[in-house]
Order: structure tokens, then C-alpha cells, then sequence
């Protein structure tokens, strides 16, 4: 059997690291792909191979973490089999001719797609397309935390395997799924990112930090996470948290929960295409982040900081019309800009001799494509 298909990356639109405490999120995948020319193969063996991290063999007989190299392309795909074999589907060797369009270590989920294309490649050709795609993205999930070494949530794997915008609420174990149609993508109103030149691919320490901080307050509290604490005990305690905790630990909660409650809001001006609200929470989301989540740079190299620096200009060529927010999980990588067409030569001009020509990109919302058997 053969088949051509394609993942999406993602862009995260609100819910800045809440996934990993349980909470909400709003996401939107979108058009830069990473592509996969499969064939089945008589073997047990799953051959990966691209330009980017050349050929891998996977010996599909031994999916163990510890034959994982952690922070490799190949302990994502070997950590994706494994989980859909412990599932009890079925696996089978096949070779794979890879490429991407999504920039690694950029923030648009290049490790997320690669995992959900590692799944979604083990449902077409094995399993009747019959995979449903929250299992691809909760195998994608088990590659990066089990495997890769990255405890990441489920947002990116979620946006990466449905498609479209989705809200997602991780509250339980299988995240809840709904579908949003928004006006605000229409070609009056332009979503971008603007790529700094830094990359987050060497942050796992610093990333890691954010999800630790968050669930040693939950468990001060006597929760797993903090979406299992009320906000008024919080509150309530914050003395004693700051003691037991550190004051970054204290804001970095008080981040998620305003950041969580901000999402429901932020999806229904989306539903009702109300740009003016969008905006307005938008702007508050990024300033959550850049202020009490504090991920817009490393403190481990405080001299560049690429991410509040573009902020700044992009506030300044905005002039109001338009926000612009941390993007995903933030330390390096990219700025989302949410604005009208008439503002883009505005910000272009204000960006490129700082960033570089072509840093600011223009994004579509993209849809889940059907994969092509030949």
C-alpha cells in the first residue's frame, strides 16, 4: 500500500500554558505542512527519512523508552508507536519520505506535527484510517513526555491532528473537542507571526520549569493541578504559597487563572466575530504572559530577548489597531499578531530591518487533509 498525506502545524490563540494543569485552550491549525510519502514494507521496521534529520529504522519489536535517544526525532516516532501498540492497534513496517514546511524550534509545533504524522501514518496504512485523531494526539503526547524528555500538554498534538480552530477543555484525560467558525480569520483581518531569529529547541530546562512551578502550588493546595484548585484558595493562601513556593511560582498560577478563564471568553467573541473583544483579550493574554508567566525570555540568557523586543515594535507599528501576544510555549521562537491588511506594510517596515525580510508571515486557518492512497 501507498499514500501522501499532511499534518498541520499549529498556532496557539489563547490558553498559554494551561494545557498541562488541565485547563482550556484555544488553538487553530494552519497551512505549513509536514508531508509523508509512505509505502508498507515485509519488515517490522519503520523507516523514516528526510532531508532534516536524515533516515531512521525503528524496530518495532522493541518499543521501549530507554531505546530512546530523549530529545530526537526518532524517540517521538518510537514513543508514538508504542503508545498505539500498547492500545491495541495494529503496527507495520513501512518506509517514509518526509518533508516540512514548518520551521523547527520556530513555535508552530514542528515536534507536535512530527508525532501526529508518526500516528496518523500507523492509522492509514494499518488500521483502515480508523485511528480517531485526540488517539493520534495522545500517542504524539506520550512520544514527547515518555520518550523526548519534553513534558509538554496536549494543545499542540490536539490543533495538530484536528484541524481548524478548535476549543479544547484538558480537563479530563480525553480532551473535549469543539469545532469554532470565526469571522475574524476573513481577509479584512490578517493573523501573523513574526519570527525573531530565536529558537526554543534548547529550552527544555527552562520550559520544563513552567508546568513544576504550577503543580507544586496545586499540590500546596492538595490538587494534581490547578485547574483542581479554586482561585479563591489561592488567593486565600498566597502567603504561605509564596514561602513554600517562590514568588515566580506564586504569578506563574495566578497566570493560569486568568489565563484559563480568559479562553471561554475569548472563543465566544470568536463565534460571535466581535473583533473589538477579541483583541482587547488577546492584548490581555500576552501581557499575562510577558508579566506572570514570564516566558518571553531565558534567564539563562538574559542578554537577548528577541520576543519582548518584537513585541514592543509590533505594539508600536499596531497603534491600537491590532494585539500581539507570546506564542506557545514561548523562551525564543515567535510573536502572534492578530490586525487589519492595511496595518501589514506598517509592521513590515517597523519589523524586517530588526528581525530580517520575511519575518512576518501571514497565517491561514488550515483544515485536516484526506489522506491519497495510490
Amino acid at each position: 500500500m501507498k499514500l501522501s498525506l499532511a499534518v498541520p502545524g499549529r498556532t496557539e490563540l489563547a490558553g498559554n500554558h494551561t494545557d498541562h494543569q488541565g485547563g482550556r485552550v484555544l488553538a487553530a491549525a494552519v497551512d505549513l505542512y509536514i508531508r509523508a510519502e509512505a509505502e508498507t514494507t515485509a519488515e517490522q521496521t519503520a523507516i523514516l527519512r528526510s532531508d532534516g534529520f536524515g533516515e531512521m529504522r525503528i524496530d518495532l519489536g522493541d518499543l521501549r523508552p530507554e531505546a530512546s535517544r530523549p530529545g530526537t526525532a526518532e524517540a517521538l516516532a518510537r514513543g508514538t508507536f508504542a503508545y498505539l501498540k500498547q492500545q491495541g492497534y495494529v503496527l507495520g513496517g513501512f518506509r517514509a519520505e518526509i518533508t516540512s514546511q514548518i520551521p523547527a524550534g520556530a513555535g508552530l509545533s514542528s515536534s507536535a506535527a512530527f508525532g501526529v504524522l508518526a500516528g496518523r501514518l500507523v492509522s492509514e496504512l494499518f488500521n483502515g484510517g480508523e485511528i480517531p485523531p485526540v488517539t493520534q494526539a495522545l500517542a504524539a503526547q506520550y512520544g514527547e513526555n515518555a520518550h523526548f524528555g519534553k513534558p509538554c500538554g496536549l494543545m499542540d498534538e490536539c490543533a495538530c491532528a484536528l484541524g481548524g480552530v478548535s476549543y479544547l477543555d484538558f480537563r479530563d484525560p480525553t480532551p473535549r473537542v469543539e469545532t469554532i467558525e470565526s469571522r475574524l480569520f476573513a481577509p479584512q483581518w490578517r493573523l501573523c507571526t513574526v519570527a525573531t531569529g530565536g529558537s526554543h529547541r534548547d529550552l527544555t530546562v527552562e520550559y520544563a520549569a513552567i508546568p513544576a512551578e504550577m503543580k507544586a502550588v496545586a499540590a500546596f493546595l492538595g490538587k494534581t493541578r490547578l485547574r483542581d484548585a479554586a482561585e479563591g484558595d489561592f488567593l486565600a493562601a498566597m502567603p504561605e504559597v509564596r514561602r513554600a513556593c517562590g514568588d515566580r511560582a506564586a504569578l506563574r498560577a495566578l497566570h493560569f487563572f486568568e489565563e484559563d478563564r480568559r479562553v471561554p471568553e475569548m472563543a465566544d467573541a470568536l463565534r460571535r466575530g466581535d473583533a473589538e473583544a477579541y483583541l482587547r483579550l488577546m492584548d490581555a493574554s500576552g501581557r499575562s504572559s510577558a508579566e506572570m508567566l514570564q516566558n518571553s525570555f531565558a534567564l539563562s540568557d538574559p542578554e537577548n530577548q528577541p520576543i519582548p523586543l518584537a513585541l514592543a515594535l509590533c505594539r508600536r507599528a499596531l497603534e491600537g489597531e491590532g494585539a500581539a501576544r507570546v506564542h506557545g510555549g514561548g523562551f525564543g521562537g515567535m510573536v502572534q499578531v492578530l490586525t487589519r491588511a492595511e496595518r501589514l506594510p506598517a509592521l513590515r517596515e517597523t519589523l524586517e530591518p530588526v528581525f530580517g525580510q520575511g519575518c512576518l508571515r501571514e497565517l491561514r486557518v488550515a483544515v485536516r487533509e484526506d489522506a491519497v492512497v495510490y
